[in-house]
């Protein structure tokens, strides 16, 4: 993984662990978290599978949370407060619309990971993603509404034909 896309990747992870809360516990939250930050991950990777991709995004920046605050009932944020403010503005719209289409869609996420680990390791699921890929009944109880198609469709809907697109790209890139 590119390191640079760690704060990219932390911030997605926070507002969608923020808008879609484990019930439960320390430990239901934890498990949240992991998962959140699992499809995350891999929605990044794929976003910007280079080193250049990455710097770029990094330069420019991903854009915010604005559109997405918007749609989950959160736009009333304190813009004025930097400190509750300035997290948002690495949240990226596409990485956390495909990560949600990896949580609600166990066999496009598999088809994802797959996607990442071909040209390395072909037909195996690397263990960092187990929780995102094949979640166990803790793992789904922890996150039942980070997993909830219908609560995720108004997130998931906004970019999932890209992901699919860029999926389609990956699989005709390892193929040739």
């Amino acid at each position: 993984m590119h390191e640079d896309l760690s704060p990219l990747i932390a911030a997605t992870t926070y507002w969608l662990t923020s808008a879609y809360p484990a019930s439960g516990g320390a430990l239901a939250s934890a498990l949240c978290e992991v998962q959140a930050r699992q499809a995350v991950t891999v929605a990044a990777r794929l976003r910007y599978p280079t080193p250049m991709d990455a710097a770029l995004v990094m330069m420019a920046g991903p854009g915010g949370s604005a559109r997405l605050d918007w749609i989950a009932g959160a736009d009333g944020v304190d813009t004025d407060d930097p400190d509750a403010y300035a997290w948002r503005t690495w949240v990226d719209e596409v990485v956390l619309s495909w990560a949600a289409c990896l949580l609600i869609d166990p066999e496009l996420a598999v088809r994802a990971v797959d996607a990442l680990t071909e040209a390395t390791e072909p037909a195996s699921t690397p263990p960092e993603f187990r929780r995102l890929v094949a979640p166990d009944d803790g793992d789904r109880r922890a996150a039942a509404l980070l997993r909830h198609p219908d609560l995720l469709a108004p997130v998931s809907t906004l970019h999932h034909p890209q992901l699919l697109a860029r999926l389609e790209e990956q699989g005709e890139a390892f193929a040739a």
